[in-house]
């Protein structure tokens, strides 16, 4: 899959994202080796650590998917819903979701890539997990 396709599958999840209390959507899009992508969107509740974020909901889908083992490369996109036209920072995945990302990378044995785009899919970063957290948690 292009990376243009990638953002858009991951800015169509961020479009499906609840976020009623933060108004801050996230998506995610996980590509496999063989181009198979699952998507993710952050989800809030009430009861704040019940939430889950778009990087671990794109993570548990491409699992079912194709297994975490064929991760290999991940595009998030997020920002404020009412941030408009202008050109935000690009977001990048919490602690949390670097250490899963790394897992993930430890059951495929590559340095998964990883870029980050602001709310409508621009400014991308583009990194690896390793340079992300360079002192992951192993499996």
């Amino acid at each position: 899959m292009s990376g243009d396709a990638l953002v858009k599958a991951a800015l169509a999840a961020r479009d499906r994202a609840h976020a009623p209390y933060s108004r801050f959507h996230v998506g995610c899009a996980v590509e496999s080796l063989n181009g198979e992508v699952a998507v993710g969107a952050n989800m809030e509740n009430a009861c704040y650590r019940l939430g889950i974020c778009a990087e671990q909901s794109a993570l548990a889908a491409a699992q079912q998917a194709f297994g975490l083992e064929n991760v290999a490369r991940l595009v998030v996109v997020g920002g404020f819903a009412d941030a408009g036209e202008d050109i935000g920072e690009a977001v990048m995945p919490c602690g949390g979701c670097r250490q899963a990302i790394a897992e993930a990378a430890q059951l495929s044995g590559r340095n998964i890539t990883v870029t980050c785009h602001d709310h409508r899919g621009r400014n991308a970063v583009s990194t690896d997990i390793a340079s992300l957290l360079p002192a992951a948690f192993s499996l």
